[in-house]
């Protein structure tokens, strides 16, 4: 197998306390041996190059490495950008307004919501609302409730048992420009 491009988006990174500053992130990838590593702003978003191709060995050599250097868990969620285009190509906001009340997100997710989990859910409180999922990305429409938002992803992590990573739609976007352009 040739070179895969992958983009890694961390969680825990400048948030809660765990500040890191996006060129250790970068010289920790470049630890492991991946080459044309870049970041994409202060939210753990890398991009970068390796042959190997078993990506759940791949995705715990970096949050073992990330642990070892950092003290805390990272869960990592490798994509390619083929695999980002196509979450993005599904556009499930497209027939929604934007208002200054919602917010459009993309939460990853390690493996696909279990069969019995119907959508569209919408949260007791309608501060948020699972419009579609794929087996890695759940499209979620967060809504402001008194100004105050949702936490969809605790809700996943708790009804799934699993980890979970957020970014706002339109931030993917960008983030997937900027893997393409370099």
């Amino acid at each position: 197998m040739g070179t895969v491009k992958y983009i890694a988006l961390l969680r825990s990174i400048n948030i809660g306390g765990h500040q890191v500053k996006m060129e250790r992130l970068r010289e920790l990838f470049r630890e492991l041996g991946f080459s044309s590593v870049r970041s994409y702003i202060q939210t753990g978003n890398l991009f970068f190059e390796t042959t190997d191709s078993d990506r759940a060995a791949l995705t715990r050599k970096i949050e073992q490495h990330l642990y070892k250097a950092l003290g805390y868990e990272v869960p990592t969620f490798l994509r390619t950008i083929a695999e980002v285009e196509n979450a993005l190509r599904l556009d499930p906001f497209k027939h929604l307004e934007a208002t200054t009340d919602t917010r459009f997100l993309i939460t990853f997710i390690p493996q696909p919501l279990p069969d019995d989990f119907k959508l569209p859910f919408v949260s007791p409180k309608n501060d948020f609302e699972i419009l579609q999922a794929t087996s890695g990305e759940v499209f979620i429409l967060m809504r402001l409730v008194n100004g105050r938002p949702g936490n969809p992803a605790a809700f996943i992590e708790k009804t799934c048992k699993v980890k979970t990573t957020t970014r706002f739609f339109g931030t993917t976007a960008k983030m997937l420009q900027a893997a393409k352009d370099g």
